[in-house]
């Protein structure tokens, strides 16, 4: 319902263009599916509404959650104070592949415009939920490709002092799955816009083997940018479920980089243990993989568990408690520890009111 504050309130409430709805269920606005609620909510679409929001008397002291796609998060608890769903819409082709997205455009039909514009360089990135103000937060990245590799800045809404900066690719410190949003500014902003700086060569990466292998399943040996997005979104969809039909946030967790020593000895017991090379002295090894070893694939306790085909992937069959599932998350880290001396680091941000 519309929230209903004291007579004297009504007046500042009344120069809000958007809707502030009370006791307002969240289910819809996180790919995990829990239905906790927000003490209050509101949706906005525009840089103006948002300052006038927060500038609302009522929601100064206030706690507040900033959500997008809601894809990288795992809410533990109603919310108490104020949720804002940042709603932003926009696609502007600046020219030479320069191509500027407006946060609240899910990523996935962005990576399809661009495809249907004749530009490449993220068609591997096809399929990954969530909206674009997210993916520089955690420099998105699959199959071979970065988000990185093709960033040119991004807009952010400087809460405290209300001023809107830029940031370059340099300033945002992007690592593995990491960014200053994640860190020293994790709370601080709010993602406005990204640019980026797209091709249209139709060169493509089929370096990540996977690829290769469907396109060849094909008959395709010279695949064009959509093609190798096809095979992308069929590769994620044999093994990853989708949020619409059992609730999650893909990837829990990130793949650790461990020194090559630790790595040695963990294949003196593990022949098979996958890597990949970071540098001389460190590694990769796939999470999915540990967890699997420790014994968590497929594992369901009630109405929550690990996928069956993707040990990285935590799901909620239906009616799940966010509690329920960060336990489970705790337990496939302690176990994974104990096995294995690794310690896992949860890439979804856990919300706890």
């Amino acid at each position: 319902m519309v929230i209903g504050f004291l007579v004297s309130y009504k007046s500042n409430l009344l120069s809000l263009s958007m809707r502030i709805l009370e006791n307002h269920s969240l289910q819809a606005y996180n790919t995990f599916g829990i239905d906790y609620k927000a003490d209050f909510f509101a949706v906005v679409k525009s840089v103006s509404e948002l300052r006038k929001l927060l500038a609302e008397p009522e929601f100064l002291r206030l706690p507040k959650l900033f959500l997008g796609g809601g894809s990288n998060i795992l809410l533990c608890g109603d919310y108490k104070g104020l949720v804002v769903h940042i709603d932003l819409k926009g696609i502007a082709d600046l020219g030479n592949g320069l191509i500027k997205v407006q946060a609240g455009e899910n990523w996935h039909e962005f990576v399809l415009w661009s495809l249907n514009h004749g530009y490449n360089g993220i068609e591997n990135l096809s399929l990954i939920p969530g909206n674009t103000g997210a993916a520089p937060m955690q420099n998105i990245g699959a199959y071979g490709v970065e988000l990185k590799e093709v960033f040119v800045e991004l807009e952010a809404f400087h809460i405290a002092s209300e001023e809107i900066h830029v940031f370059d690719r340099e300033s945002c410190h992007f690592g593995y799955r990491e960014s200053v949003f994640k860190n020293i500014h994790k709370g601080a902003y709010i993602i406005l816009s990204v640019t980026l700086q797209l091709r249209n060569d139709g060169l493509v990466n089929t370096t990540y083997g996977v690829i290769t292998e469907v396109l060849n399943q094909r008959g395709i040996d010279k695949p064009a940018p959509k093609e190798v997005s096809e095979a992308v979104i069929s590769i994620r969809q044999s093994k990853l479920p989708d949020p619409k039909e059992i609730g999650n946030s893909g990837s829990f967790f990130k793949n650790p980089v461990i020194l090559r020593a630790t790595f040695e000895e963990i294949k003196k017991q593990y022949a098979d243990v996958p890597s990949y090379p970071v540098n001389g002295r460190e590694v990769k090894v796939p999470a999915a993989w540990l967890i699997e070893k420790a014994g968590w694939k497929g594992k369901r306790i009630e109405n929550y568990g690990v996928h069956e085909k993707q040990a990285l992937v935590l799901v909620n069959y239906g009616g799940a408690k966010g509690e329920d599932i960060y336990k489970l998350a705790q337990d496939i880290q302690s176990s994974v520890k104990v096995r294995f001396g690794i310690h896992l680091q949860m890439e979804v941000n856990v919300i706890v009111s």
